[in-house]
């Protein structure tokens, strides 16, 4: 284990990566065998007040708030609410001839042939409120690219949907059934899903870098806030709970982690690296199971080495600035392998 003096490789590490990236603010936070070894925060929450980020500074998630989503529909599972394998035309009216054979588990794993829709394109604005049958019915009129579980593309929609799907299976919000299903129990006290309305003690400022200069996140309509493809508000110490409670089968049994972790399997018979919101390329032979987020001026990245049992994670307040690339500079103090 690196000594955790007061200037230490990672301290070193971290503040020349935010240094070269331009990066205002960061937190992250690391596990070794289990243990945190460091959580901590760098720089600026806010830069025009000059307030600073600590562990219980508040974050966006952008994508890796899809790992919720996935483990509210395994613990719905559980519930006997649904299948995996189920269709999902048997839970939304209407749809479209072209959903037949798209099931839960496409939609899981980035395989249904449904289009990622593009951002302030002509299908969604990001200045424009939506419902959430508004976007079923957006979702619904996308042209498919491809068979279900014919190849995988990676889609927000997808989730999107899933999300939807959970109120439809609970008559609930999906970020309530979160709340009460998978932060209370986990006591994530900060996460929740984003409410701009609220006052949120924390709450860091949202930031982009454009043409070499750090400016102010462009506003974003409130529902496209709200979705569960990645819509979350939490601290660095919220995802060391989850963590925790991944590597502990605190949430998610045996099982549901098995099939969290497994690489999706193609109509070919082939593989490929993604389990329910997990990368899962190995890194230099060594497993690895990883997930950036990018969203509204903010970024993160959650890297786990099972075999290495290590865990590196970070939020930042800046879109781009490439979390994980930091991710692995960290990880290579400890196992060199891993750059």
């Amino acid at each position: 284990m690196l000594a955790q003096a007061p200037d230490d490789p990672v301290d070193r590490c971290i503040k020349k990566f935010m240094a070269e990236k331009s990066i205002p603010g960061l937190a992250v936070a690391i596990l070794r065998d289990g243990i945190p070894i460091k959580v901590k925060g760098y720089g600026w929450a806010d830069l025009e007040h000059q307030v600073s980020v600590h562990p219980e500074t508040i974050f966006q998630s952008g994508s890796i708030g899809k790992q919720f989503t996935a483990a509210a529909i395994l613990l719905l599972k559980r519930e006997g609410k649904l299948n995996l394998e189920d269709e999902i035309s048997r839970y939304f009216n209407g749809s479209p001839a072209t959903w037949t054979g798209i099931k839960v588990r496409h939609l899981l794993t980035h395989t249904s042939g449904i289009p990622d829709w593009e951002y302030d394109s002509t299908v969604i604005r990001l200045n424009t409120d939506y419902t959430e049958q508004e976007l079923l019915e957006k979702a619904m009129r996308l042209p498919p690219r491809f068979k279900p579980g014919e190849k995988w593309e990676y889609c927000n929609t997808g989730y999107v949907l899933l999300g939807i799907l959970i109120r439809q299976l609970t008559g609930r919000f999906y970020g309530d059934y979160l709340r009460e299903k998978v932060f209370a129990p986990l006591s994530m006290e900060t996460a929740r899903v984003i409410d701009e309305q609220e006052i949120i003690k924390n709450r860091a400022s949202m930031y982009i870098l454009k043409e070499g200069t750090v400016k102010n996140q462009s506003w974003v309509s409130p529902t496209l806030n709200t979705t569960a493809d990645g819509s979350i508000y939490l601290t660095i110490l919220d995802l060391l709970k989850w963590d925790m409670a991944l590597s502990k089968e605190k949430l998610l049994d045996r099982e549901d982690l098995l099939v969290m972790f497994s690489p999706v399997k193609l109509n070919d018979g082939s593989l490929y690296p993604y389990g329910f919101a997990w990368f899962l390329d190995p890194v230099n032979r060594h497993r690895a199971y990883q997930h950036s987020g990018s969203w509204q001026g903010f970024n993160s990245y959650i890297a786990k080495y099972p075999d290495d049992r290590l865990t590196v994670m970070v939020l930042t307040n800046l879109n781009p600035s490439n979390p994980g690339q930091l991710t692995r500079e960290i990880s290579a103090l400890y196992v060199p392998d891993l750059n």
